[in-house]
């Protein structure tokens, strides 16, 4: 998403940095790999401690130490700024064309939230690439229960190809023809918007996606229905004790200190699982957003209802 750059510059620059202060990279301190004491200076094993979007992670490697890393080859659609359709073969530069991307974003950052957050993943730097990108970001492949999941997000219609020099290029040019052909995922545009959800007030919360018709049978794929909620507020926002409730009245509590720091988001799955700060579950035995339109009501710990959206 940004250029993959000067390989030259930026390494030269961070190496600079290092020696003094740090690089900076993603607003986190960033060292380079190739200082934590099992680095092999090509690939290493470290914990995501942030999906930052589709395709920049925070990680984590065994030292403590942190880097920001942006996946290799690959270009998901933008949630923080502008869209370029341009970019994406068949979607017009329209509202509805940057609709569609603007949801797709949000789709990929979904997905790599639900692959490999929080999760122990393998990433590895290719030789024929630049080491870092032009924001200083690591460029690397990541690798999730063996499989790679830079071309994960080409297969599934998550992301494009980034016009960059890399080894698997023309592996994921390969995967993103087919991708583009089937209509999968971004490539599926049919000319109208995605629909938008109608909130009512302007606090602190907002949802940023409502996902109600979970991939096969609904009843079978409960963790794949969901709600994105998203502090959009000024400070952290203390969810203690409040209420996510449907038209029909079924009701999720969040727990005693839960809080969503300041711009982040929660996804709320209706299915069962481990709970984490950027992922909460229902437990609910069926599904309960309804495909066809429904309305996602959030009471306060008083009761107060705070945010109401519908959808259709």
């Amino acid at each position: 998403m940004d250029p993959q750059g000067s390989r030259a510059l930026a390494a030269t620059l961070c190496s600079l940095l290092l020696v003094s202060a740090g690089c900076l990279a993603g607003g986190g301190l960033a060292t380079d790999p190739t200082t934590t004491p099992d680095a092999t200076g090509e690939e290493w094993t470290v914990t995501v401690e942030k999906v930052i979007d589709g395709d920049t992670f925070r990680v984590r490697f065994p030292d403590g130490s942190t880097d920001t890393v942006r996946l290799l080859g690959v270009d998901t659609p933008e949630v923080h700024v502008s869209n370029q359709p341009e970019e994406f073969e068949g979607v017009p530069d329209t509202e509805a064309g940057h609709a569609w991307l603007r949801d797709w974003g949000h789709k990929a950052s979904e997905f790599a939230r639900q692959t490999v957050a929080d999760e122990e993943v393998r990433i590895a730097v290719d030789e024929t690439a630049d080491r870092r990108g032009s924001f200083g970001r690591l460029l690397v492949y990541v690798y999730s229960d063996g499989d790679l999941f830079n071309r994960q997000l080409i297969d599934q219609g998550y992301a494009s190809v980034y016009p960059s020099t890399f080894a698997k290029r023309s592996a994921f040019e390969a995967a993103e023809r087919t991708a583009r052909e089937e209509g999968i995922g971004v490539w599926g545009f049919d000319g109208s918007a995605p629909p938008t959800p109608t909130p009512a007030g302007d606090g602190p919360l907002a949802v940023a996606t409502v996902h109600a018709d979970a991939a096969g049978d609904d009843r079978e794929n409960l963790n794949d229905e969901y709600v994105v909620f998203e502090n959009v507020g000024e400070e952290p926002l203390d969810l203690s004790g409040w209420t996510v409730e449907d038209e029909a009245g079924h009701t999720y509590a969040f727990p005693d200190g839960f809080v969503l720091d300041l711009g982040d988001r929660v996804t709320l799955h209706t299915g069962s699982g481990a709970d984490t700060d950027s992922d909460r579950y229902w437990g609910a035995g069926g599904a309960v957003w309804n495909n066809g339109g429904d309305v996602v009501v959030v009471r306060n710990a008083d009761g107060e209802v705070v945010l109401s959206v519908e959808y259709s």
